[in-house]
C-alpha cells in the first residue's frame, strides 16, 4: 500500500468586523482595561454580529484557506470542522458550511474538543488522508463563543471572541511531498477534569444552551504542564528536538500560558506567533487564526516547522508538528 502525507496547502482567517475593547467591557461589568491586560494580555475581541453564525464564519475562512491553496470549493472532498458552538444541535455546521461552499461530493462532519478541536480535527483529517480514503481536507475552526457567556462574569466574558479559521491539507506521496506535512500528533483528554471548564446546559440535561463556566486558576495549572508534555511526545514522534521548531502556534487561550510553556519548553519568545491581545480566546478557532496571520505576515514560510498545540473543556488537549 502506498503511503500518503497530509501536507499543507494553505490556511485563511476570518473575524467578524464588531470589535469589543477593554474599555467597553468595563462598561458593562466591574472590570478595567489594565486589570484584563495585565491577567491575560487581551486588548480587544471580536463579536459576531445577530444573524451571524458560526457556519458564515467557518465557510468565509474556507474560502480564504482555498484561495491561499490556489483551490476551488470542487478540489474538496472532506471537511472536518471543529467547533463547541453549532449553528444548530444538528445537522453538523460542517455540512452547512458544505452546502455554503457549494461541495456536493464526500462527507462532512464536525468534532466537538473545544479550545483543542482544531488540533484534534487535523489529526483526524491527516489520518483519512494518510490511508488514502480522501483527497484533500478542509480543516475548520470555528466559534462564535460570545453565544454561550455569561456578560455578568467578569472572570470569563472577557477572555473569549468569535472567529474562524481554515487550512487545506492535502494527500501525497511521500516521494511528492518531500520533507513536508504532518510530522508527530499527540492527543489526550481526562473527563475528571469536567467541572473546571464547562457548559451548564445541554439537548439531554438541561434542554437548553447554557453558558460557559471555569476555574480559571485551576486550568492555567493544567494547561502549562500538559500542553509541554504533549509538545514533547509530538516533538519526539517526529523523531526532532525541540530546538528544531521553527515557530510555535499556540491555543491563543492567555498571554501567561504562552509564556509559561514557552519558557518550560526552551523555546525562545521570539518564535512563539501571539494574536491573543487581538483576538481574545476564539477557542477551536485561534490556531488556525494565528497560523493564517503569521503566513500572511511573512513569519511562517514555505518549509518551516510548526508546532501547533491546545487545550480546553473535557480536558482535552493536544499538539501536532508540521513542516508547511
Amino acid at each position: 500500500m502506498t503511503e500518503f502525507v497530509s501536507v499543507v496547502r494553505g490556511v485563511g482567517g476570518h473575524l467578524p468586523s464588531k470589535v469589543l475593547t477593554n474599555d467597553d467591557l468595563a462598561k458593562m461589568v466591574d472590570t478595567t482595561d489594565e486589570w484584563i491586560t495585565a491577567r491575560t494580555g487581551i486588548r480587544k475581541r471580536h463579536i459576531a454580529a445577530e444573524g451571524e453564525t458560526t457556519s458564515d464564519l467557518g465557510a468565509i475562512a474556507a474560502k480564504k484557506a482555498l484561495d491561499a491553496a490556489g483551490l476551488t470549493p470542487d478540489d474538496i472532498d472532506l471537511i472536518v470542522m471543529a467547533t463547541a458552538t453549532p449553528d444548530y444541535t444538528f445537522p453538523a455546521t460542517a455540512t452547512i458550511v458544505q452546502h455554503k461552499l457549494g461541495i456536493t461530493r464526500g462527507a462532512a462532519f464536525d468534532l466537538q474538543a473545544v479550545c483543542s478541536g482544531f488540533v484534534f480535527a487535523t489529526a483526524t483529517a491527516d489520518n483519512f488522508l494518510a490511508r488514502g480514503q480522501f483527497e484533500r481536507a478542509l480543516v475548520i475552526g470555528a466559534e462564535t463563543f460570545s453565544r454561550i457567556l455569561d456578560w455578568s462574569d467578569r472572570g470569563t466574558c472577557v477572555l473569549f471572541g468569535d472567529g474562524a479559521g481554515a487550512m487545506v491539507l492535502e494527500r501525497q506521496t511521500k516521494e511528492q511531498a518531500g520533507d513536508k506535512g504532518v510530522k508527530g500528533i499527540h492527543l489526550r483528554t481526562d473527563g475528571r477534569y469536567r467541572d473546571l471548564l464547562f457548559v451548564d446546559g445541554g439537548p439531554s440535561t438541561t434542554q437548553t444552551v447554557g453558558q460557559l463556566r471555569m476555574v480559571g486558576n485551576q486550568v492555567f495549572k493544567h494547561a502549562v504542564g500538559k500542553i509541554s508534555e504533549s509538545v514533547m511526545e509530538s516533538v519526539k514522534q517526529a523523531g526532532l528536538q525541540v530546538k528544531d521548531i521553527d515557530w510555535f502556534v499556540p491555543h491563543q487561550a492567555n498571554q501567561r500560558i504562552l509564556s509559561a510553556v514557552a519558557e518550560r519548553l526552551g523555546l525562545e519568545e521570539h518564535k512563539v506567533v501571539s494574536t491573543v491581545a487581538e483576538h481574545g480566546n476564539t477557542s477551536a478557532a485561534s490556531v488556525p487564526l494565528a497560523m493564517a496571520a503569521a503566513i500572511e505576515d511573512g513569519r511562517i514560510k514555505p518549509g518551516d516547522l510548526v508546532l501547533i498545540e491546545a487545550i480546553g473543556g473535557g480536558l482535552a488537549w493536544g499538539s501536532a508538528l508540521i513542516r508547511v
